[in-house]
């Protein structure tokens, strides 16, 4: 017995160690809105809310009606205590104390297997719980039910034993068989509702709404997912309301108020965001856009500047970037953003495909072919590439080759009305006009709205005529 433990111990030892080691030696950092009674001021105040979260994970144990992916963020509100007022919920941690403490006491003053099955309950409770407790290091959640899948076996074991012990003492022991089926009919059904809320991120987060309507990070994953603008700024607006200095919010939010046309509040926003944290790289490089929109071309340039000194790894601020300077036709330097972006992310379509529509507009038409291909390396079904790469080869008189990449992007995204004009386009150069007609005739199934079409479509259909006299 004695090896068997002192190999235990050695096994456990090897284990924390071996989790030190991994944290580098370091308790990890977490904020106040990870866990808040651990930055309570007073001692009394943080071991009193610390004993309400204990309570709470019996309560959760013994009713599994709460159950929430977060509790972060004023899920749990910290217990208030001042001269004139007494948070009831106080009453729960009394109430959690008098049944430990008569357990403790049940233990200790029962026969030896009553003794030794209570001990060993609350040992599988309290023992793994501890770690969670916040008695030895700060953790970085309020209540993670993670944390009760070993305590639950204790819970088990007791709930046995209570019944076992009113099946010695109760008489109507069928009334009591059928209440203990229906206490588990119902945990089951509770069970399989639980699995559901699992079905996607969207019924998730909808059922830590019904529990938890004060945690900020749940209407903040509501807005994240969902598809109605008017919805997600109403529950963006709302996280931030909870959460006065919710960052992540206010910058997602300045994005959709941006598209709506609404720059001056996103502005606002996004200034907020990095006075809260100024390391925040992508709420820089959306306040850069937003000043951008605004034609505040040297203000947008330092908040994109400052967005890369936070994260040099960034292709998305360079791609803008590089918008920034072709808006100001400085063609080199957003040559040289795009370039950067693409090297980072060598997937950055939106990236490759401006700087070949650049090059072919200042007449580089060969330089934007050679880019074309090269990012057709990476991305050989972006239809996009195909089209711009086309453009250019036929402004280059290179008609079979451009003829082959429209083609190539009217496949991979058909539809495309403007694919099909650009096609009929080559056509017409090529003087291959029954093809011409046909492509303008399909741009126009598409969109009959196209004026231009409607007009080289009645000059190709003008030539073919002439060439049917011709023949004749």
């Amino acid at each position: 017995m004695a090896t068997r433990h002192s190999m235990l111990l050695i096994g456990v030892s090897i284990l924390l160690y071996s989790r030190w080691w991994i944290m580098e030696f370091k308790t990890p950092t977490f904020q106040k809105v990870d866990n808040p009674a651990s930055f309570v001021d007073t001692l009394f105040s943080r071991v009193m809310n610390y004993n309400y979260i204990y309570a709470l994970n019996c309560w959760i144990l013994l009713c599994p009606i709460w159950l929430c992916f977060d509790w972060s963020m004023g899920c749990v509100p910290l217990l208030s205590f001042d001269y004139h007022f007494i948070d009831p919920r106080v009453l729960a941690v009394l109430i959690f104390w008098i049944i430990l403490i008569t357990l403790i006491f049940r233990a200790f003053n029962s026969n030896l297997a009553t003794s030794r099955l209570i001990l060993m309950s609350l040992a599988f409770m309290i023992v793994p719980f501890s770690v969670a407790s916040n008695l030895f290091f700060r953790v970085g959640f309020v209540i993670a039910e993670r944390v009760l899948y070993i305590p639950s076996a204790g819970f088990c074991m007791l709930v046995s034993l209570g019944i076992h012990h009113i099946s010695n003492y109760f008489k109507m022991r069928l009334l009591l068989y059928v209440s203990i089926f229906f206490l588990l009919t119902a945990n089951i059904s509770r069970c399989y509702q639980r699995s559901l809320d699992w079905k996607n991120e969207r019924t998730l987060f909808q059922s830590g709404l019904d529990v938890c309507p004060l945690n900020a990070k749940v209407h903040y994953n509501l807005a994240k997912t969902s598809l109605n603008h008017t919805e997600a700024i109403a529950h963006y607006r709302e996280a931030i309301r909870l959460h006065p200095e919710y960052e992540q919010a206010m910058n997602n939010l300045a994005n959709i108020l941006r598209d709506e046309g609404n720059i001056s509040e996103a502005e606002s926003l996004l200034r907020k965001a990095v006075a809260i944290r100024p390391e925040f790289a992508a709420a820089w490089m959306n306040l850069g856009i937003v000043l951008s929109n605004m034609k505040r071309s040297d203000e947008a340039l330092e908040c994109y500047k400052t967005a890369l000194i936070h994260r040099k790894n960034y292709p998305d601020c360079y791609y803008n970037l590089g918008n920034l300077f072709l808006a100001k036709n400085k063609y080199a330097e957003a040559y040289a953003a795009w370039r950067q972006a693409t090297t980072q992310k060598p997937t950055h379509s939106i990236a490759w495909n401006n700087m070949i529509v650049m090059l072919d507009s200042i007449g580089k038409l060969e330089e934007a072919k050679s880019m074309g291909l090269e990012a057709l390396n990476g991305l050989p079904k972006d239809s996009a590439l195909h089209f711009n790469l086309a453009n250019t080869l036929g402004k280059q008189g290179h008609y079979e080759e451009a003829e082959e990449h429209f083609k190539q992007a009217i496949k991979i995204r058909p539809g495309q009305a403007l694919y099909h004009t650009n096609l009929g386009v080559l056509y017409h150069r090529w003087k291959r006009y029954t093809l011409a007609e046909e492509q303008y005739i399909m741009a126009l199934k598409i969109n009959q709205n196209l004026t231009n079409v409607v007009q080289n479509l009645k000059n190709v259909q003008k030539l073919i005529s002439k060439m049917n006299l011709t023949l004749q």
